[in-house]
């Protein structure tokens, strides 16, 4: 094995799954600005998932839908201004030009 491949600063980090709440604590070299208070009364580094073992469907067996980053309202803002009958204004301007000639 190559040496000096791995960090060497390992230490312990808390894992928070922001859908449902769940933490666990697991050695990372992930750094963060923020700190949570664990069960044995000690302050660790806090580091927040959108997703974990205990929310993701395939290991919960069941489906849910997670829209932390609103990426519905996100789409609907972007896109929602065309309608199924309106054409984008890029479309719109090669059908003029077409017909002027």
């Amino acid at each position: 094995m190559k040496k000096d491949l791995h960090p060497e600063d390992y230490r312990f980090v808390i894992f928070k799954d922001m859908s449902n709440n769940h933490r666990f604590l697991s050695r990372s070299t992930a750094p963060s600005r923020e700190t949570e208070e664990w069960e044995d009364g000690k302050e660790y580094p806090l580091i927040k998932l959108e997703i974990s073992s205990e929310s993701h469907p395939f290991f919960t067996g069941k489906v849910q839908f997670v829209d932390t980053a609103g990426r519905i309202d996100k789409f609907r803002s972007k896109y929602g201004k065309w309608s199924k009958n309106d054409k984008p204004a890029a479309e719109d301007n090669s059908e003029e030009k077409t017909e002027e000639n």
